[in-house]
């Protein structure tokens, strides 16, 4: 016999699996967000240099519309700093180290820009904080340093820069190094180009610099 308290339970538990479900499936939007696209062989993206002597391959894609930046915590177009991933493939049978690797972005104009630390980013998005300030102690003052740290920041370089110091033969590693592009206009990547140096095989031998410029981005948005 099905009682009416019978009845309200199971009510009660098809509600919960619902909103288990519910969760779940917000969760899955939220991380689907959070996360790029998995890399593709680097030779398959527009803005690439490829040394075939070297069998490797070097990719740049910006990150430069709000959409694409839906993954970060922070709005770093806002700050003018630009997101851009960079994808190396390794074809041959050796590692490549990147241990020592210089990477720059270059104006049209020849405006040499290093990748930005998170302290960078923080000093433009909390510049008060990044002063810091006097505590009156008795007859002295004390100046404190700012606290410019960020947890959003810090989360998003943690999650997202490129970390990989060796890629291994026959492997693809990606990740993002944030650009300053403050004072270079408003359309820096016209012209630009991404300089790649100082990478090494794994006998130490220096690979031929790389050269990406960016205008085969922009030509394939067109």
């Amino acid at each position: 016999m099905v009682t009416m308290r019978s009845r309200s339970l199971d009510a009660l538990m098809r509600g919960c699996q619902f909103f288990c479900l519910f969760i779940v499936a917000i969760g899955s939007v939220a991380l689907a967000e959070s996360n790029p696209p998995p890399a593709k062989d680097a030779a398959s993206y527009p803005a690439v240099d490829f040394h075939p002597k070297e069998q490797v391959a070097i990719a740049a894609e910006p990150f430069d519309t709000a959409e694409k930046c839906k993954i970060f915590q922070v709005d770093y177009l806002k700050y003018r700093f630009l997101p851009i991933r960079i994808i190396v493939t390794n074809l041959g049978d050796h590692s490549i180290s990147l241990r020592d690797a210089r990477i720059f972005f270059v104006s049209a104009d020849g405006d040499k820009v290093p990748a930005a630390e998170p302290e960078d980013v923080e000093r433009r998005v909390r510049p008060k904080d990044s002063r810091g300030r006097d505590i009156p102690v008795g007859p002295i003052k004390i100046h404190t340093k700012g606290s410019a740290s960020d947890d959003k920041i810090e989360a998003d370089f943690n999650n997202f820069e490129y970390a990989a110091l060796a890629v291994e033969p026959h492997t693809t590693r990606a990740g993002f190094l944030f650009y300053d592009m403050q004072g270079l206009g408003d359309t820096p990547l016209h012209g630009g180009k991404l300089i790649l140096r100082e990478l090494r095989d794994s006998s130490g031998n220096e690979l031929f610099y790389f050269e990406i410029p960016f205008d085969k981005y922009l030509e394939a948005k067109r």
